[in-house]
């Protein structure tokens, strides 16, 4: 299938028309220019004449031998009476670049459905419709409507905009990266980004797959391609429609609706994709990782003039990389005389590299008269390939890169500011890091997984989707969560009747799930010491309740035992469509509801990533505390995560859950769940 795609004897170009400024005739004559050398045949219903020397035919099966691929720009309305005649001719592979499919509204998208499976039919692999076409380079292959071959390199692109694909290319051009293979998945009716990504992983010719996507046709497929390519070889992705604005544009586009943010980076980060933020970065990271190696750690020497030496050391110390100098600098630059010839700039890299503390280089310098910047440059494209990474800024220095040769200019990814060349580096220190990352082990806990079951069943027969926090509580209770003991009351004597069994001080709180938020509501009294706070607190509730809130359903107040006041944290689970279960973790109160600092991670989680869900929020060090200020037991808190996970893996019919809050104390004293909440799927019924 990939054969017929990338490296085909015959390819067929199937058109309504080959006039002039057609997309049939376009599409012959990149085939012609590129030096493509197999057999091209134009087939057009017609019939008759030449179309760029060769012979236009009415039908593909009247072609000299077997097409391999069909290269397809009829009408939407006769795209599968072209594939058909491209199947019996025997194309393994198509693709389709007519419009007017899925995009195009309801009519459309039916033709899209019939094409697809006219293709599963005859066992041909599509790609598009709506597709720009696709490229090997390596092949002298140009089956697109992009006029020239790129350079030959070792980056391949997939991308699902034929616009973008188009911009990517001539960036590439600007930046002297050499490409392996382009190919345009359009609306992705048959061949997808998980095809391309397990066909690529393995394909000698490329070494850094870059993706521009604005949706991902199957999330656990994606995950499971994406984690065994980048097992190979970096994966850079651009993931289009990220906002609101770009979610709406992304469906009209493409008739696809992209899926949060929060997931799609969780599940980049699961599989180790590098995720470029913009289409800037992602050619800033391609060009890092086809032209130097990956660093070993984190460890970076500055070589630098002066003044960019100091907005380098400051891009390396925000982004959490550390700068070291050699011996006897600390953590200082290596600066090098501003009137230095280019052999002294070579000796400080090398002496950089010679010393094992340093891993990374970060070379910073602003070119002026006294500096022989072109001679400076031509040195270091002569200078020998290390095994640690060397990213140049020659900071206003850009006009002077186009003095280079082609040759001279690909040794170093090189970037206009320092910034740049550390933000690429901390793009190829996180991947390495994830390459060198132990196997995952996910501990599973004892839980009473069957009393989970019951509660849940007799939920969702009874309708009830939105679980009380009493019931909440008692999920989570059979997965080893502390829980304070209490009972729901009905009435003011009853409530009295539980504080005094279970303990005085109490708390009471509104069991509705009319009001999910109880503080503002006026649905929580804490620490209610004697029976009759109790009597009073219960018989205001119930009044405010009932003037403010009349519509609300309210099953009666929650007594428990009032516990410790210790640090408010929040752990909580939204599964989403694509990736399954999102878990987060933030403080509690106003902090996670306004969603500023918060962490997330798919599950299911290790220790070690239940730990760096902490240790990524800024709240991570007042959690772990400070000289005069006592920390909290963080491995509780992890351990909390973890058993979210599981029961979140174990139950897929429960839709969102939170405990807000969970409260944490002392190393050793154990937390527990303060409030909780958990919400079914009607659609999922089962574990």
């Amino acid at each position: 299938m990939f054969d017929a795609l990338f490296s085909p004897a015959r390819v067929a170009v199937i058109a309504d028309s080959m006039a002039e400024d057609t997309v049939g005739r376009r599409l012959m004559e990149h085939l012609m220019a590129g030096g493509y050398t197999g057999d091209v045949v134009p087939v057009c219903e017609a019939g008759g004449g030449e179309v760029c020397g060769r012979e236009c035919l009415a039908r593909a099966k009247d072609a000299p031998g077997p097409v391999d691929l069909a290269l397809i720009t009829v009408d939407a309305a006769q795209a599968m009476r072209a594939v058909d005649s491209a199947a019996r001719a025997g194309a393994k592979a198509v693709v389709v670049a007519s419009a007017g499919f899925r995009e195009a509204g309801p009519r459309g998208a039916e033709l899209e459905r019939d094409l697809a499976e006219a293709c599963v039919q005859r066992d041909v692999a599509l790609l598009g419709p709506n597709s720009l076409g696709v490229i090997d380079v390596h092949h002298r292959l140009n089956a697109s409507l992009v006029p020239a071959l790129p350079r030959p390199g070792g980056i391949s692109i997939i991308s699902q905009s034929g616009a973008v694909s188009v911009a990517l290319l001539q960036w590439a051009a600007r930046r002297r990266l050499g490409l392996a293979k382009m190919i345009c998945v359009g609306n992705k009716a048959g061949l997808t980004e998980v095809d391309l990504l397990r066909a690529l992983a393995w394909d000698p010719a490329t070494t850094v797959i870059l993706a521009y996507l604005v949706s991902i046709s199957s999330g656990s497929a994606f995950m499971e391609a994406a984690k065994d390519a980048a097992n190979n070889k970096p994966v850079i992705v651009l993931k289009g429609g990220v906002t609101r604005a770009g979610v709406t544009a992304a469906a009209a586009h493409t008739g696809h609706l992209a899926d949060a943010n929060i997931a799609y980076g969780a599940a980049f980060r699961r599989s180790g994709v590098v995720r470029a933020p913009t289409a800037e970065a992602l050619l800033d990271y391609a060009s890092a990782f086809a032209r130097a190696p990956l660093p070993r750690g984190d460890r970076v020497a500055i070589v630098t003039t002066g003044g960019p030496g100091v907005l380098a050391a400051d891009a390396v110390d925000l982004a959490g990389l550390r700068v070291v100098g050699g011996p006897g600098r600390g953590d200082a630059p290596i600066e090098v005389l501003g009137d230095a010839p280019p052999e002294r700039y070579l000796a400080a890299v090398d002496a950089a590299l010679g010393d094992d503390d340093v891993e990374a280089v970060i070379l910073a310098l602003a070119p002026h008269a006294m500096t022989r910047p072109v001679e400076t440059l031509r040195a270091f494209s002569r200078s020998p390939v290390e095994d640690k990474p060397i990213l140049a800024s020659w900071m206003g220095g850009l006009d002077l890169l186009e003095q280079l040769t082609d040759q001279e200019r690909c040794h170093l990814p090189d970037y206009p500011t320092p910034e740049r060349a550390v933000a690429a580096l901390k793009a190829m220190d996180e991947y390495a890091a994830w390459r060198r990352r132990p196997p995952r082990i996910v501990t599973r806990f004892p839980v009473n997984r069957r009393r989970v079951e019951r509660i849940l069943t007799h939920q969702v027969r009874a309708g009830q989707l939105e679980l009380s926090e009493v019931c909440s509580k008692e999920v989570f209770r059979a997965y080893n969560f502390a829980v304070p003991e209490g009972d729901l009351a009905t009435t003011a004597d009853e409530a009295v009747e539980i504080a005094e069994r279970i303990g005085l001080p109490v708390v009471l709180k509104i069991d509705s799930p009319d009001i999910p938020h109880k503080t503002p509501a006026g649905a929580l009294r804490l620490n209610l010491g004697n029976p009759g706070a109790v009597r009073d607190a219960f018989d205001l509730m119930m009044l405010r309740i009932s003037q403010h809130l009349p519509g609300a359903r309210v099953n009666g107040v929650f007594v428990e035992r009032m516990g410790f006041a210790g640090r408010e944290v929040v752990l909580g689970m939204e599964r989403d469509s694509q990736f399954g279960p999102l878990l987060l973790f933030g403080l509690g109160g106003i902090v996670v509801e306004t969603m500023v600092d918060v962490s997330f991670h798919l599950a299911p989680i290790t220790a070690d990533e239940a730990m760096r869900m902490l240790t990524a929020t800024r709240s991570y060090e007042l959690l772990r505390g400070s000289p005069g200020q006592r920390g909290v037991d963080l491995r509780s808190i992890a351990g909390g995560l973890q058993r979210v996970s599981q029961l979140a893996t174990d139950f897929p019919q429960i839709r969102e859950m939170d405990i807000s809050p969970f409260v944490v104390g002392d190393e050793g004293v154990e937390p527990y769940v303060a409030d909780a909440r958990i919400v079914l799927d009607p659609e999922v019924t089962h574990g």
